[in-house]
């Protein structure tokens, strides 16, 4: 997925081979959601690459597991990503979720108040 622009399809990097990825699609949920924390559920699974009940399964894990918490507004939910919790691989034993989407989800530039 191209950083710059979250409403475009999944892209490989050219002469990549499509049978994996660095990431889980956990992983792609949860930046997708940290980037735009009121994306419909459609949206998820496009980005993501996977059908809406796959994007609902995943958000489900989350929830339950107190990575993201969903707050309905009128006919759409709202997604807040937990701060400070652990990967929950050991090989990633003392980092934090934070970590990452420091990475992955750049917070934008301060706004000037003129």
């Amino acid at each position: 997925m191209n950083a710059s622009d979250p409403d475009q399809e999944p892209r490989l990097a050219p002469g990549s081979d499509a049978r994996w990825t660095f990431l889980t699609n956990h992983a792609h949920v949860l930046v997708t959601i940290a980037r735009d924390p009121q994306c419909r559920m459609r949206e998820v699974a496009s980005r993501v690459g996977v059908t809406e009940r796959g994007a609902q399964k995943i958000i489900a894990d989350l929830v339950a597991d107190g990575y993201i918490t969903r707050t309905r507004i009128g006919r759409r939910n709202n997604y807040q990503i937990a701060t400070g919790r652990p990967f929950r691989h050991p090989v990633s034993d003392g980092h934090e979720l934070d970590e990452l989407l420091a990475v992955l989800v750049p917070t934008p530039p301060p706004t000037l108040d003129t």
